[in-house]
């Protein structure tokens, strides 16, 4: 069965028992747990991470990799999808249309490829181009770093 809004990484079978392959829910754990430490311990940085959360807890909604939510707006401004080179270009246009839609606040759209360790920015209005960085200008903060 096929869940709109989740991973190209996951994959759901007829008996509803998921798969996701161990290198993308190992970056989705070093990135939340090393940009947690740094929200919940250092407080070096103001947006709360989650993993697989979806973006509107009031009804059926897109559920990124991992979000950073801003707790006190109840907005998301950072999203970031995990995928390998294959899923690619369904991520990059997943996070496009979540940030040009304009539906939950989100700044900054961010896809890695742990195949090729290429990340990619999408930001609002940058009218459907992306860019090859793993830098966040909200955080000022490179997201790349919490891989190493």
């Amino acid at each position: 069965m096929y869940i709109p809004g989740t991973s190209d990484d996951l994959i759901f079978r007829e008996d509803m028992a998921v798969y996701g392959p161990r290198d993308h829910q190992r970056i989705i754990s070093k990135l939340t747990t090393r940009l947690g430490t740094l929200y919940y311990d250092a407080k070096a940085i103001s947006l709360e991470p989650l993993p697989e959360t979806m973006l509107d807890e009031g009804q059926a909604s897109p559920t990124p990799d991992v979000i950073l939510s801003n707790n006190a707006s109840d907005q998301t401004p950072i999203i970031i999808e995990v995928c390998h080179t294959k899923g690619l270009k369904r991520d990059i246009n997943k996070v496009i249309r979540l940030v040009d839609e304009d539906e939950y606040g989100i700044l900054e759209g961010f896809v890695y490829d742990y195949k090729t360790e290429h990340w990619f920015r999408y930001r609002k209005g940058d009218a459907g181009l992306m860019t090859q960085t793993s830098f966040s200008e909200v955080l000022n903060l490179d997201l790349n770093a919490m891989l190493a």
